[in-house]
């Protein structure tokens, strides 16, 4: 039988390169199954048109749980199927049980898996001058006070001014399906950065604090957000990946946490990409 197109037998010697690392390039779905499993076998051939229809959008890692007890273990398999959805090395959402294909292709468009070959979103314009959006942006409120997307906009526009208080209040009156959205999500991340730097001492200060200890977490910690949010990107993820090397499970593993959120947060693609290689790294 022919191997079919983005469909991948894993085992643990290969889980590494072709799920953890491929997940760095492209999102990997990863099908946990058995053979005497019968909704498995309802499910696995759905999975495997989608993989191929979609054209490379995604990747199918197949998981055979019986053979591969260590990889069934590290992602606490307790039915199957399972589905887990990996993107930059992590593990980003599941599904469980043999669910239609038209509950498969709405999980993949919400994570914004779409089949490659179709025409590209139109870009959204940059605005011009963020003080000229945030006014823009009031007046739309204003106008339309009960269309919360216009409230996530603004919430948006404030958060590039500095204005991070309305910001908070805003993204704190979102409903739920908004407050999921990705954008959402990122505008979180900025805050919880912005939170630190309110009470935290003077980058100088942590610079000393660091040169008379490395060992010194939280001043390590501390000191990669003014570098993140003040444009040194490459120095910020810097630290937060020495913090992950010294100790991952320091404050109940804030370490990974704040390298994720600071991904969120971080423009450079390229960069990004390059430090989720070396987390992967670390943690695999």
């Amino acid at each position: 039988m022919a191997p079919l197109p983005h469909v991948v037998d894993v085992t643990t010697a290969t889980f590494e390169t072709e799920v953890l690392q491929k997940s760095l390039q492209v999102p990997v779905l990863v099908d946990f199954w058995a053979t005497w499993c019968g909704p498995c076998k309802t499910l696995g051939p759905i999975l495997e048109k989608l993989a191929g229809e979609y054209g490379g959008a995604f990747v199918l890692a197949k998981v055979d749980v019986d053979q591969e007890r260590q990889i069934a273990a590290a992602f606490q398999i307790r039915s199957v199927p399972t589905v887990f959805l990996l993107i930059g090395g992590q593990p980003v959402d599941a599904l469980q049980g043999a669910l239609p294909e038209g509950q498969l292709r709405q999980f993949l468009q919400h994570h914004g898996i779409e089949p490659l070959g179709e025409a590209p979103a139109e870009a959204e314009a940059v605005p011009p001058d963020p003080q000229a959006e945030v006014a823009r942006l009031r007046q739309a409120v204003a106008a339309e006070p009960d269309k919360d997307e216009l409230k996530l906009e603004l919430a948006l526009a404030l958060l590039r001014t500095g204005e991070v208080a309305e910001a908070e209040r805003l993204l704190d009156g979102l409903p739920a399906n908004l407050a999921a959205d990705d954008r959402a999500v990122r505008a979180r991340a900025r805050l919880g950065f912005a939170a630190l730097l309110k009470d935290a001492p003077a980058p100088a200060a942590l610079e000393q604090a660091l040169a008379a200890d490395p060992g010194d977490l939280r001043a390590r910690h501390l000191l990669a957000v003014p570098h993140l949010v003040g444009g040194d990107a490459a120095a910020g993820l810097e630290h937060l990946l020495e913090l992950l090397r010294r100790n991952r499970d320091w404050e109940d593993g804030l370490p990974r946490k704040a390298l994720i959120d600071a991904f969120r947060i971080v423009e450079d693609e390229d960069l990004v990409g390059q430090y989720r290689r070396k987390m992967a790294s670390l943690l695999f």
